[in-house]
């Protein structure tokens, strides 16, 4: 196998995802499983939905239609604020869509007119993250204006935290969240089917009994991924941190000095690398690079190796200390930050792998507990 490539454990993607799909249904919770750092990858939207997630969530159109071309039948839901030059595409690949401009809930009510099919949406409220969404006390004339338009069905509300300003959901802006709903449902005598309040940021706060019982869906993609909660990345109880595992192949093996030699200036990237005199070290050069993956997102398994830096199609790679010896040729294994996965899959100098039996790219249990995969695949 010609490395670089991904391996994705189909299995351990299936058992992230009942994992959390049981502890959230413990408190009624719905599950929609946000396939969007894989770039809708119909393995992976098909391990989440054996693992119970009751709907796929995407980012971009381009992936709704690559998974229900690879016939993924499920029912999707836009995660990306609707463009207004495509509201005709996303009523006729979105069954909901998450949204927060009037102008474009207009479109998309013309759109579902034309198309005679009505389009279901979610109304995004910002609770401070200050990302997307409706300010709180614009809410209620908001709500007025959109349920005038026809061929539109307000299905509920939604918020988003701890993504972009990086606000932790807590007991207090969650119990807004549902005071706002209560409000929409009083003044217009409507009842709202979703409270989509949480993502991957708030499984500590369902986990704690500490999130309303009025929210009763999320969307969750790194959890179910990587295995991770979002507001410290700590491996959450149960699941399996590897089901993703980046290999790239030894490409020059040699001894040199830790110190670049010579008068120094910005590398290529515009940056100063800033490195620690250790005097001679052993350097693998490895084939993939910053145009493959989010350098800085990935941890060697070998816990004794180091990244020292990467360009555009190289990564340099510390294996004084490495647990085996490493030769030219040999595949080294590297665990994915979230970022690090998303770029990954987008690169199309990435191979992709499902794993199958006989071939994990890990062998750890589910306890929760970091687990490594060997080196060599």
């Amino acid at each position: 196998m010609r490395a670089p490539y991904l391996t994705i454990d189909r299995d351990k993607i299936e058992h992230n995802a009942r994992t959390v799909v049981g502890l959230c249904a413990r408190h009624g919770i719905a599950v929609t499983g946000v396939t969007k750092a894989t770039c809708g990858n119909p393995d992976v939207a098909r391990a989440m939905l054996r693992g119970g997630v009751s709907s796929i969530g995407e980012s971009h159109l381009d992936n709704i239609e690559r998974l229900k071309a690879a016939g993924v039948q499920t029912s999707y839901m836009l995660l990306q604020l609707p463009p207004l030059s495509g509201v005709d595409a996303v009523v006729a690949a979105a069954d909901v869509s998450l949204n927060s401009e009037l102008s474009v809930l207009e479109g998309l009510s013309e759109a579902a007119r034309r198309r005679g099919r009505p389009h279901d949406v979610i109304l995004m409220v910002d609770l401070g993250d200050l990302r997307e969404g409706i300010w709180p006390d614009e809410v209620v004339p908001f709500v007025r204006a959109a349920l005038r338009l026809p061929g539109i069905r307000i299905k509920g509300l939604g918020t988003n935290l701890a993504c972009f300003g990086a606000v932790t959901p807590s007991s207090d802006n969650m119990r807004q969240f549902v005071d706002l709903a209560r409000a929409i449902e009083h003044t217009f005598a409507i009842a709202l089917d979703w409270l989509s309040g949480a993502n991957s940021s708030g499984l500590e706060l369902i986990a704690s009994d500490r999130m309303p019982m009025a929210v009763n869906h999320a969307r969750i993609g790194e959890a179910i991924l990587l295995g991770r909660e979002t507001i410290h990345r700590r491996a959450w109880p149960g699941t399996y941190q590897d089901a993703f595992v980046l290999h790239a192949e030894v490409l020059e093996l040699r001894t040199k000095p830790s110190i670049p030699i010579g008068k120094r200036c910005e590398d290529a990237f515009g940056k100063h690398p800033v490195v620690d005199d250790r005097g001679a070290i052993r350097r693998a050069l490895l084939n993939v690079g910053r145009e493959d993956v989010d350098v800085d997102g990935i941890v060697p398994v070998d816990t004794g190796m180091q990244i020292l830096g990467g360009s555009s199609d190289y990564l340099v790679v510390d294996v004084t200390e490495a647990s085996r010896t490493v030769r030219v040729g040999d595949t080294l294994a590297f665990s994915l930050k979230y970022g690090a996965l998303l770029a990954a899959m987008i690169s199309a100098y990435v191979e992709k792998v499902p794993v199958t039996v006989g071939m994990r790219a890990g062998d750890g249990d589910a306890s929760g507990r970091e687990r490594r995969a060997p080196h060599d695949c």
